[in-house]
């Protein structure tokens, strides 16, 4: 039987962005929190 296309995929380098998408539910939310305590921060100091 003939090789499917498919196959001569596996030895290609990951690419970055594809191993960060299974992050993402971790990474956006601590993100997030880490800029609105950096705003508020901003806010009162310059209040």
């Amino acid at each position: 039987m003939s090789q499917h296309a498919h196959d001569s995929h596996d030895n290609q380098p990951q690419d970055v962005v594809e191993s960060i998408v299974p992050m993402m539910p971790l990474v956006l939310p601590v993100a997030g929190g880490v800029l609105i305590f950096l705003l508020a921060f901003i806010a009162v100091y310059m209040a």
